[in-house]
């Protein structure tokens, strides 16, 4: 058995909050607005689809095959070698995104804060961290979630409280001026991050009240959509129009703060709210990545994958990223379709193989 360890479905939304909001939340709102103009409010909801309909996929399966992760009961559906393939699609894709991330991440950090740091330093000092919760299990991970969640949620809500005295609302209307188009088109980005609540189909046989999954899982993607729809309002009622030439318009809110020219420059805190956040999501993500490598290779434990994965993320975060123009680039024309092809197409295809089978049930119930 890969992995004795359980959680509470409790636990595990609390675990996918920050996999979908720890990254996204710097950047969605200008990536919104820069289709949507003054309906990137509405992007969030129609995006949000994309999660519960992952939810919904990965608990189908689930069902079906009880006890087993999506690498796991792929084989049954499919077969050894078409599974395989499908499998390694799954690896390459997760560690491509904690790649990506860990640049998003080192990029934000030294941009903005840490000028005159070695871009390799931030990236591997997160990496090892994450390096360690992983290695103590799904268990440490669950809990490290739960101690730190509290952080990001808490900085969240006091720069957004702070801000309301500056907030125009007239900067919302027309509503639609130019129909629901461009709000949907401003929705194809997010959509892929709702999409890695897939990640929960390598969570679900950990559960020790599944029962409660279905209606968890789908108050998370929920609680996600709400904390977007309330973060572009905010922005979009701080800065307009000129949403979109913000790279990181949350942080440029923060700066924007000060009153009784006193309480000011509290930058600080989206430091830590991005810190806590990003070390969250990266170790949720790193322990589907190592779990998954476990399963697919047949092997009885996953602890000596760790650290060498982590320096896979560590060069794929060079070789695959190297400037964040890349990145920019990779997001707009690549991770959009690479996403829906990955995290909704392949678990979708998974499902309708199995229906139209019969919906066969898999006899393991225990995790392995």
């Amino acid at each position: 058995m890969l992995e004795k360890g359980k959680i509470s479905a409790f636990q595990m939304a609390i675990m996918m909050y920050p996999v979908i909001v720890g990254t996204a939340i710097m950047s969605v709102p200008a990536i919104t607005a820069d289709f949507a103009k003054n309906d990137m409010w509405l992007s969030p909801i129609w995006a949000s689809f994309f999660g519960f309909l992952a939810v919904y996929t990965a608990f189908q399966l689930h069902k079906l095959y009880p006890g087993q992760t999506i690498i796991q009961y792929s084989e049954q559906i499919i077969g050894r070698i078409p599974s395989k393939i499908i499998s390694f699609i799954f690896l390459l894709f997760y560690i491509q995104v904690n790649g990506e991330d860990a640049r998003i991440y080192a990029d934000f950090v030294i941009g903005s804060f840490l000028n005159q740091t070695p871009i390799i330093v931030v990236i591997s000092t997160m990496i090892l961290i994450s390096a360690f919760a992983v290695r103590g299990g799904i268990e440490v991970v669950a809990r490290v979630a739960q101690l730190f969640l509290p952080l990001f949620v808490f900085s969240l809500v006091i720069i957004l409280v702070l801000l309301l005295p500056e907030l125009e609302i007239k900067n919302m209307f027309p509503i639609m001026e130019n129909g629901i188009i461009p709000s949907i088109k401003a929705a194809a980005l997010p959509q892929s991050w709702f999409a890695q609540f897939l990640l929960i189909a390598f969570f679900l046989p950990y559960l020790s009240d599944v029962e409660k999954g279905p209606k968890w899982g789908m108050i998370a993607v929920f609680t996600v959509m709400l904390t977007f729809i309330v973060t572009n309002l905010i922005i979009l009622f701080l800065f307009g129009a000129t949403t979109a030439s913000h790279n990181y318009p949350l942080l440029s809110a923060a700066r924007y703060i000060s009153i009784a020219d006193f309480f000011e420059h509290l930058e600080s805190i989206i430091m830590a709210m991005w810190v806590a956040g990003v070390f969250i999501k990266f170790s949720v993500v790193y322990y589907a990545i190592v779990l998954a490598i476990a399963q697919w290779l047949k092997l009885s434990d996953y602890r000596p994958i760790v650290f060498p994965v982590g320096l896979l993320t560590v060069l794929f975060s060079f070789w695959g990223y190297p400037n964040q123009m890349v990145v920019e680039y990779y997001d707009i024309f690549v991770w959009t379709y690479y996403s829906l092809l990955v995290q909704t197409l392949l678990p979708l295809l998974l499902l309708l193989i199995t229906i139209l089978r019969g919906g066969k049930r898999q006899k393991r119930n225990s995790p392995s």
